[in-house]
């Protein structure tokens, strides 16, 4: 009887501890612009790369921005057993960017949601302070299917021009994240548009209640920042999408995914075998591109 006892409380132990391990991922997939398809940057080859991507990662959950409706459905139809969360900036329903949080509907549970927009008036649709743009933060409350663990992602797009609406937007986000999650543990993730030397970024950093899982990461991979602008070449320090995590999340891996994919170089057709391959390997000209302007971010977390 103490064996079998034992035994499931051994059990209970192992899927309690399952369930608090979290993948969480941070997206800005580029909105679909006709200038971006005549550059050979093709919103169809690109959702399907993405799309690949995610299903291979499989986060628990993950936080887009620069999602357009159509994009949300395109990327819901390809991605394997993901929802979405999030509401449009322009009119609270479906014209304007999304900044949706997509979740496995397989491992977690969807209890409570909502939307705020980055300004003086959170609760209307509106344009905050200095922005160029409506932006909003998207919330969800969540619970684990297996082992029943509760927590909070907040997912946003800070502006791109407006400092003073960065500034007092992330200001209004730690505020909100202090009343609607009172202490619960809680996710950030986004597209900040400040890189990690940057005063925004400190407010979050320095709130005592957000960690930045890149600078708490117990392993990294990130030999890129996060923004390159489609250039496969470009380098640069400057991390803008940042993952945050509550101080009682450990952070295990962190990753910038800087994959790309290739189409056809039409300058250079033909094909030429390696020097040092097998016979049989020949090798075509193709040029690499991107998947969006940003590189995804991917955290692996537990609750300590």
């Amino acid at each position: 009887m103490k064996r079998i006892i034992f035994t499931l409380s051994m059990l209970v132990c192992l899927l309690a501890a399952d369930a608090q391990n979290l993948v969480i991922g941070t997206y800005n997939i580029r909105l679909f612009v006709t200038s971006d398809e005549q550059k050979g940057e093709v919103w169809r080859t690109r959702c399907k790369v993405m799309c690949d991507q995610i299903n291979f990662e499989q986060p628990d959950a993950f936080g887009g921005q620069e999602v357009l409706y159509g994009q949300l459905q395109d990327m819901l139809q390809q991605l394997d057993g993901y929802d979405a969360i999030g509401r449009a900036r322009d009119d609270g329903k479906d014209t304007g960017e999304f900044s949706p949080i997509f979740y496995k509907k397989d491992r977690l549970r969807l209890l409570d949601t909502g939307t705020f927009w980055l300004s003086e008036t959170p609760d209307q649709v509106s344009f905050g302070w200095d922005a160029a743009c409506r932006r909003v933060c998207t919330w969800g409350k969540f619970k684990t299917r297996k082992g029943g663990f509760t927590f909070y992602h907040f997912n946003l797009h800070m502006d791109h021009i407006g400092v003073t609406a960065r500034r007092e937007g992330a200001k209004l986000v730690v505020e909100r994240i202090r009343s609607i999650a009172k202490g619960a543990p809680v996710v950030l993730t986004g597209d900040f548009n400040v890189d990690q030397h940057d005063e925004v970024y400190r407010i979050f950093s320095e709130s005592g209640i957000l960690n930045d899982s890149y600078t708490h990461a117990r392993l990294r991979f990130a030999e890129n920042g996060t923004f390159v602008d489609f250039d496969p070449d470009a380098k640069t320090d400057s991390r803008i999408d940042h993952i945050f995590v509550s101080p009682g999340f450990a952070v295990d891996n962190y990753g910038v995914l800087t994959n790309g994919y290739w189409t056809l170089d039409l300058d250079h057709v033909g094909t030429s075998q390696t020097n040092e391959g097998p016979a049989q390997v020949t090798v075509e000209h193709y040029r690499r591109h991107t998947p969006s302007d940003h590189y995804p971010v991917i955290a692996k977390i537990h609750w300590r």
